[in-house]
Formats: C-alpha cells, sequence, structure tokens
C-alpha cells in the first residue's frame, strides 16, 4: 500500500468507465474491503481507505476531469504538472521562483510568501450505524490539527519583542544570483520567504508559532448521508500564517453495514423469506423497515424472485423531506426436512397435478414437445 496507486486500477474499471459503473464498482470493492465485515484482515481498513479516495475522486465530474488530465499532479490539489510531486512551500521553489528564475519577473514569490496565507485543511472519519445515516443525527468528532501559540499568537517571537529583517535577505524574502547574463531568483532559505528572521524564539512553541492540539467539533449529520460522502466545517481546521484565516474541517462518514437491508441511492432492498406454502396460497406477513414493520398480503402463488415495491419506505431525501422505496424481493425457501406425513402429502398433491399449475414448467414441457415433434 506504499505506493500510490491508480484510482482506476484501485476500482477495477476502465477509464472510459460510466458513473454508475463507478458506483457499482465502488460498492463491491466497499463491501470487500469494509473493516466490519472483515475483522480478521489486517489490511482491510487500509484498502477501504484507498477505495474511498478513489470513488471520491472519480464520483466527482470535475475532480476525474482533473484527474484525468493530470494525475496525482493536480495543481488546483497542490500537485505539480511538470512532475516534481507538489509545489514545496517551506523553502523549496515554488512557480513565483520559477517564473523569476526563467524570466526575471521581481519580488513575486517572496511578496505572496510574506502575505497572509490560509491554513491547512483538516480531513477525519466519523463512523455511523445505518439507521443514524438514514435518519440523520448529531455526533462530535474529535481531531488533532495546529493552532497559533497563545503565548506569542502564532510570530514565533518572545512575548515582548518582534520579529526582525531577514539579514540574508534584506528582508525581501528572495536570494537573488547572478551567472553571466542570466539571473536566478529563489526563495531565501534563512527565513523561508517572509523576510523575517526571530531573534528571541518563544518558549512555548520553540519559535515555530504553532502548537499541535486536539480538538473536538460537533457535526450535525443530515438524514440521507450516504457512505464516502464528506461534511465540510468551514474554517475548523489548521490556523492560518501571518493573520490568514483557519483551513477547514472535512469528514468522511464511514456507514456501518445493516443486517437486513441495503441501500442503492434512496431505495432500500431486503430479501424476505416465504414458506412455500406462503408463496403457493398466499399470506398476510410483517415487511420489516427502519421504523415499524408494515402489514402486507403475499398474493396467492408468488413466484420466487418477485419484487414488492413499498413506496415511502426507503431513505430520506438529503436535504429533502421525500423518500426513497423499500424494495423486497420475496424468496420461497424449500423445507429441507419434513415428516413421513409431509412426504406423502405433498406425492399426493404432484399425482393430483394436471400441469396447469405450474406456468414455468407447462410452457417448458410444450417447448419440449414442439422441439422433438
Amino acid at each position: 500500500m506504499a505506493e500510490k496507486r491508480d484510482y482506476y486500477e484501485v476500482l477495477g474499471v476502465s477509464k472510459d468507465a460510466t458513473d454508475e459503473d463507478i458506483k457499482r464498482a465502488y460498492r463491491k470493492k466497499a463491501k470487500e474491503y469494509h473493516p466490519d465485515l472483515h475483522p480478521n484482515d489486517p489490511d482491510a481498513a487500509a484498502h477501504f481507505k484507498e477505495v474511498n479516495e478513489a470513488n471520491e475522486v472519480l464520483s466527482d465530474p470535475d475532480k476525474r476531469a482533473r484527474y484525468d488530465q493530470f494525475g496525482f499532479n493536480d495543481p488546483a490539489m497542490g500537485g505539480n504538472p511538470f512532475g516534481g510531486g507538489g509545489f514545496d512551500f517551506n523553502g523549496g521553489m515554488d512557480m513565483g521562483d520559477i517564473l523569476n528564475s526563467f524570466f526575471g519577473m521581481g519580488g513575486m514569490g517572496g511578496s505572496r510568501r510574506a502575505g497572509p496565507m490560509k491554513g491547512n485543511d483538516v480531513q477525519c472519519e466519523l463512523r455511523l450505524t445505518f439507521e443514524e445515516a438514514a435518519r440523520g443525527c448529531e455526533k462530535t468528532v474529535d481531531y488533532y490539527c495546529s493552532d497559533n501559540c497563545p503565548t506569542c499568537n502564532g510570530t514565533g517571537a518572545k512575548p515582548g519583542t518582534s520579529p526582525v529583517t531577514c539579514t540574508a535577505c534584506k528582508g525581501t524574502g528572495q536570494i537573488r544570483t547572478t551567472n553571466g547574463w542570466m539571473q536566478t531568483v529563489r526563495t531565501c532559505p534563512t527565513c523561508q520567504g517572509t523576510g523575517k528572521m526571530i531573534a528571541e524564539k518563544c518558549t512555548g512553541c520553540g519559535g515555530t508559532g504553532r502548537l499541535r492540539k486536539r480538538h473536538s467539533e460537533t457535526i450535525n449529520v443530515p438524514a440521507g448521508i450516504d457512505h464516502g460522502q464528506t461534511l465540510r466545517k468551514a474554517e475548523k481546521g489548521e490556523a492560518g500564517l501571518r493573520g490568514g484565516p483557519n483551513g477547514d474541517l472535512y469528514v468522511t462518514v464511514t456507514v456501518k453495514p445493516h443486517k437486513l437491508f441495503q441501500r442503492d441511492g434512496y431505495d432500500l432492498l431486503l430479501e424476505f423469506p416465504v414458506s412455500f406454502t406462503q408463496a403457493a396460497l398466499g399470506a398476510d406477513v410483517d415487511i420489516p423497515t427502519l421504523e415499524s414493520p408494515v402489514k402486507y398480503h403475499i398474493p396467492e402463488g408468488t413466484q420466487p424472485g418477485t419484487e414488492i415495491r413499498i413506496r415511502g419506505k426507503g431513505i430520506q431525501q438529503l436535504r429533502s423531506q421525500n423518500r426513497g422505496d423499500l424494495v423486497v424481493t420475496v424468496k420461497v425457501e424449500i423445507p429441507t426436512r419434513i415428516t413421513d406425513r409431509q412426504k406423502e402429502l405433498l406425492r399426493q398433491f404432484d399425482e393430483s397435478s394436471t400441469g396447469r399449475e405450474y406456468k414455468e414448467r407447462k410452457s417448458f414441457l410444450d417447448k419440449i414437445k414442439d422441439a422433438f415433434s
């Protein structure tokens, strides 16, 4: 799992796969690697996370288009389309440095670095039961992220002192080197492009201006959220630099499978077993839902695989009062142990049959006669 795999390979689909192909593949893979279904597999959680990440990109048309164009080096996600594996904002050359190096475009990199910068986004996972996801709930997530040091308010300098002008770059944030006709401009490694140095470091943070702390955040989970979807809380991520706003908190939902139901969009799927007698004679049954059971009459002569659709008993649609349906597939169960008396009664029933009781069998026998006549 160390080397990042192609998202299409992870889901097992081709690059021309439709949205429905990706949706089906994701459900299959999620079930295949869900940690709750494979508690004895130490790699299940890692595979499951990989599948979720691939689905998050390929199920979003915009993200998928960027991935198809740039792969893992998407500039919008911090990647480097020139193959470098990401722009380095910690002392290496960024795009401003590259432009400066080739075209001599003034203090572009330094001025950008010296200004306010938004903090990093933070991601965490929220595990829900099937019912919690269907009905909505309020949950608390715990996560770690960097805050501004309360002692120095994020400056990194000892209280009562202030950062001073960097002596290496004279406050420009850039180091210029001339070699003949070519001038190279790079970010100052001493001050990391800020143009400032800390003479006396804050004892609370060691001069970094940051402290990593545990946070708790209340999440209002909307009814109908599905496995793999992400909720965003603005400015609940890491603190910004030089007065910039905080990053955002992204909470990815993991839904535990239900023992009875499966989900298909906003519909619920249920296999409902009935006896041979109930299917043949008809019966009144109680069909379970996510709330209370509903009464339903199984018609006489119901066949295995018959689908029953109960309107409005599925999942509530996100930010809507509309609900999907409960789709029930009838599963006729044949008894495995019967008494001698029951066997005799079944033989009598079979001997008294004319063949018209079985539509499929009669049609099949007629086809045989036609084939050999």
